[in-house]
Parts: C-alpha cells; structure tokens; sequence
C-alpha cells in the first residue's frame, strides 16, 4: 500500500505538476487513511470498502476535524483511487458517493444602521455615474435585492408614485417589494441624468453606452463605494443582508423578512435570527453592569 501511495504522489508531482502545498496536503490526508487501513489489519487498498470509508469520515469528524478538511481528505481519496483504477489495482472506489459532515453555516456579514447610514448619507456628486450608483445603493438596501435581481430591472417594473418595484426571483418567481422613500428620489434623480444619453434598451440601471449593466459592473461600483465611504469592502449580498437583519431586529416578523427576500424556505432566512440574537447579546454585554461574561485581565 505504501508504495503504491508513493506512486501516486510521485504522479502527482511528476505529470500532474500539482502545487507542493496541494501536494503536502494530500499526502497528510492519505497517511490517515493508510493508517487507518493498518488499524483495520488491511493489506491492500482494494480491501478498503466504502463502510470503511465512512467509519473513518465519522471518527475524523468526532475527533473535531472540520467538514471542509474531511472533504479535502475524500477528495484525496477519489483522486488515489482514480489512479489505481487506471493502472489495474483496485475494481472500485470506496469513497464514491460520500458526503462530509456539513460544517457550521457562517453568518452573513452586515452592516450595522449606523454604518448603512452613512454609506447612504455620503456626498454624491452630481453626474451620470455617481447618480446611478447611488440609486444602485438605495434600492439594495432599500427592497433587499439580489444582484441578479437589479440588474434585470427594467423601466417598467418600478412604480415611483406607488413606492413598488417588481423582481424576478429564483426559480422565475415575481414578488412585488415596498420601495422606500430615500431610494424613490435616488431613482427619480437617477432617471432624468438616465435620458440624457440616448438609452439603448429599457434596462433601469445601463452604463455610458446605454446598455444594461453587468452584474461584474455593479459588483464592482459597490465595491468601489464601501472602499470610498466606509474604507472596507462591501458586496451587493451584504446589503441585502444587512436589509434584513435591519428588519428583523425592528419587526421581529420572521415570515414577513421571508416573503420581502423571496426565500421558498424559512429555514433560508432563520439564519438572521442568529444575527439579530447577537446585536442583543452585544447590547447586553456592553450595557449591563454585570453582564461581561469573559474574564478580562
């Protein structure tokens, strides 16, 4: 077994030219597993079966290795296996079809009110980009849109005088958002600056040669307008997040956030109930004379 992982890595490092990192990590990972084998007296990797494989996933997984280095470690495996196959060693592949442990799902970051303010609150400059971009920021936080959501936006889908806009979603599906009043006037100014350049399809938001705005394009002014006014980075998504922690810490209202951002699940938008939980264990912390609950020096 050992000289047949030599092999493969000598492969790996000869005719696929794999990176020494890649390379180093791949080898950790497929000692464990050859060490694992030599715990379960196997002699050859074609006595690996995928009950083996899995026995192996779960004592990593409760010895505390985290799901993304376990599934670099089936990776390794699959790729070992690829390569005896190949060369006539093994008749199967044990670690085929095996999932690793989910991981903790990360927090969405966000925003705070006051931060959103003052990105919103900054001088914009009277001409067609400025403008444009600063519309592009209302409405994202304004109505909770995803990326793909605004750059589809044409003319016809945003009513001013009503305060509404209408979204295709995932999956096709139109909902109608509240639009609110900051970003009406944003749009309206956005809109007269919009004429003045001869608009070459009925996209709401286009670039100098009147055509629709890319969703590269807009990633990029967003990025440009957090580094400007806030000196970090900032994407489309974390405004949509930061709208909705935003609405859930003032209504509560759970299904209501859900409906605003288009999820088909609500377990999709729970996640900002864990967002909103520590605001106020940050709150409590800071305001509570004996609320500070990690010892400090």
């Amino acid at each position: 077994m050992q000289v047949q992982l030599a092999a493969y890595i000598d492969y790996l490092q000869a005719e696929r030219q794999v990176s020494a990192h890649t390379l180093s990590a791949y080898r950790s990972d497929l000692l464990k597993v050859l060490d694992f084998a030599g715990q379960q007296q196997l002699s050859a990797w074609h006595d690996l079966q995928t009950a083996h494989i899995r026995q192996l996933v779960s004592v990593l997984h409760q010895g505390g290795l985290s799901g993304r280095s376990i599934a670099r470690l089936l990776s390794a495996a699959r790729g070992l296996y690829a390569y005896l196959l190949r060369e006539g060693f093994c008749r199967h592949d044990p670690a085929a079809g095996i999932r690793p442990p989910k991981g903790p799902r990360k927090l969405p970051k966000v925003l705070d009110v006051d931060r959103a303010q003052q990105l919103l609150d900054s001088p914009v400059a009277d001409d067609f980009a400025a403008c444009r971009d600063h519309a592009i920021l209302e409405l994202l936080y304004s109505s909770g849109l995803r990326l793909s959501e605004l750059v589809g936006l044409n003319l016809a889908d945003i009513d001013l005088q009503q305060g509404l806009v209408l979204v295709l979603g995932k999956g096709n599906k139109q909902r109608m958002l509240p639009v609110g009043s900051k970003a009406i006037t944003a749009v309206q100014h956005w809109l007269m600056l919009r004429e003045q350049i001869n608009p070459l399809d009925q996209a709401l938001f286009i670039g100098v040669r009147g055509r629709r705005m890319s969703p590269q394009l807009v990633r990029e002014r967003v990025r440009q307008a957090g580094a400007r006014d806030l000196g970090q980075h900032l994407h489309p998504h974390m405004l949509r997040h930061s709208f909705a922690s935003h609405m859930l810490e003032s209504s509560h209202d759970l299904r209501a956030v859900q409906e605003l951002l288009g999820h088909a699940d609500i377990s999709t938008t729970q996640i900002y109930t864990h967002l909103d939980f520590q605001h106020l264990a940050q709150v409590y912390d800071q305001a509570h004379p004996r609320a500070r609950r990690k010892p400090t020096e």
